[in-house]
Parts: structure tokens; sequence; C-alpha cells
């Protein structure tokens, strides 16, 4: 009863922020992202009869009771009561606005569902690791992908990930300037709460979702660089325009943020192809052509307040893998 599974961080394009049911984990709107192969998390399971509680060590961080209540899902479904033994690594910074959550829950899932001895279908596997991070049911898949809001508030069984395009179709790069590897003051769950409930643009925000959620598939589908662009800025840019509306505001961006999102300005009207976006924390995420990676790189690299830089092309769907403990 064990098994050990990789899944990947994925970077939103059109952002979620926010949840219309906290129970379920149900996200207020859609959202598509891009999986990242440089950034991952590494998961063992191994359900131990000998074994009074749940062991779990995050080798990153993390919420152990987190893990554990993941894990009474995964009992519940495979029809046991025995706990388990959890180990789990990163290999980037955790809680830092890098989606650590949502490949982390991606693995976890995969393995303890295979570990338990289950087998649920791609959807449900996705809608399973929704419970844990919402984003985790989008690390489930490589490329890009569309997490479906869905109709079903009752089960929320309709609300998974879909692949929109592998990896190898769209060879693109991203490109993450690190700016503080702290873990940030308000998570992510606590911030949509706040937004939600105090934040005078929020349905605004919701209302506005669809069509760009629409605009963005087509885009992808005519490989329309710019406009996919274009439109990530945009959603970016709306989401933390809500957050600023809350009340108190929510301000994820420290100075060396604000210096990077004005250099890809500069580099794209420069004549380079670069558009940014930014999560839930000051890190930012500079989308680019497969070939200019490395130029970027070392232009975010050069701006002050930036400790560093990760380059990455578009990553696979979550795997299972050998034993990184054996």
């Amino acid at each position: 009863m064990q098994a050990a599974a990789r899944a990947h961080a994925n970077i939103a394009l059109i952002k979620y922020w926010g949840k219309r049911d906290s129970a379920l984990n149900l996200p207020a709107t859609g959202s598509i992202s891009v999986t990242l192969d440089a950034l991952h998390s590494e998961t063992r399971v191994c359900f131990d009869p000998g074994l009074a509680t749940d062991q779990v060590a995050l080798e990153s961080g993390g919420d152990p009771d987190r893990v554990s209540t993941f894990l009474d899902r995964v009992r519940a479904l495979a029809g046991i009561d025995t706990r388990a033994d959890v180990r789990s690594r990163n290999n980037f910074p955790t809680g830092a606005g890098l989606a650590s959550s949502a490949s982390g829950f991606a693995a976890l899932a995969l393995a303890a569902c295979r570990a338990a001895g289950i087998d649920p279908s791609p959807a449900e596997l996705s809608a399973l690791a929704r419970q844990g991070s919402g984003s985790a049911a989008r690390s489930l898949y490589g490329g890009f992908v569309e997490m479906q809001r869905g109709r079903d508030d009752r089960t929320g069984a309709d609300a998974h990930a879909v692949p929109l395009l592998a990896a190898p179709e769209w060879p693109l790069a991203v490109v993450v300037a690190i700016i503080d590897t702290g873990t940030k003051a308000i998570g992510s769950t606590e911030g949509m709460t706040r937004t939600a409930a105090s934040s005078p643009f929020f349905d605004a925000w919701v209302s506005g979702a669809e069509a760009d959620l629409t605009a963005m598939r087509t885009a992808i589908e005519a490989r329309d660089f710019e406009r996919v662009g274009e439109l990530t800025e945009h959603s970016c840019l709306k989401m933390h325009a809500t957050m600023l509306g809350a009340r108190p505001g929510l301000i994820y961006w420290q100075p060396a943020t604000l210096a990077v999102w004005q250099t890809l300005a500069d580099l794209r009207a420069g004549g380079l192809a670069v558009y940014g976006t930014i999560d839930a924390g000051p890190q930012v995420k500079a989308l680019c052509h497969a070939g200019d990676g490395d130029d970027l790189a070392m232009a975010l690299s050069a701006i002050p307040g930036v400790r560093g830089v990760r380059i990455s092309g578009l990553g696979p769907d979550a795997h299972l893998i050998a034993d990184p403990w054996a």
C-alpha cells in the first residue's frame, strides 16, 4: 500500500480567485493555466496498519493536519481506515506565491489513491485534488489546462480540470523572477475569503470571467502569442485590483515586483515578445517564446531586489515515480 508521485506547479493565465463554496472548495470562476516543468513536488504515501495516526513529514514546510484531512477523503473512497506515512518535498520555495500547494496536493492525490488501491478517472482525480487545493486540480495535467467551474453545487463532481493543449504542441517558456522566498503573511484561502466578503469589485470580477476564458481558449487554439499575453496581463491586473479593494486591502507586491513588471513592458516595447503575471505573492512570472528564455532571465536577474530566476518550459502530466526516499 505504497506509491510515490511527482506533479508540477502551474501558473494561471486566466486567474482563479474566490470560492463559491469553501467546504467543497468550489471556485467562483473557471481558470486557465500552464504547467511548469522546472517546478515540482514529490510525494510518497504508505498506508501502514501499524500506525495509530498519520505521520506527515513535509520537508519544505506545510500543514500536516491539512494533509491528514485530505487523506480522510481518500480513505473514505477506498473504504479503509488505515493511517499513512507521508513524505513530501518541493524543489522550489513553499508558500511564496509559486503554486506549491497546487503541485503538492496533485502529487498527494495521485500517490494516495494508488497506495490505497483505487484508480479514479482523470476527472475524478482532478476533482479530488481540488478539495485539497483549488489549483491542484490543474496540476494533474501538463501544458495548457482549463479548470471548469462546474454547476453541481451539491457534490462538486463537475468542478475539475481538463487539458487544452499538450506542452509539445506549443513550446513556450516561463521565466520566474523570485523576489521573496519567505512564506506570505496572508495565505490564498484567507485572501480569497476577505476579497469575496469585502471588495466592491468582486462581483464584476466573477461576471467577467466567462468572456476572458472564451477569449483565452480561442487565442490558445490559434497559437496567438500576443493575444494570450494581453489576456494574461489583463486577468492578472484585474485580480489584483479586486484584492486591493478588499478591507483591508491585500497588497502582495514588493518594490522589485513593480520593477520587474516595468522591465517587461520596456522589453516588449523594444521588440521582445514577453508578458507577465503575478499570483498571490511578490514573484513575477514572464511568458515568452522558448528561444527567448535565457535572454529574458539575464535581464530580470539584473534588477535590484530579484533574488534569482528560474527558467521553465511547459511541463508534463502528474505521474508515478520510484520512491525518492528509498
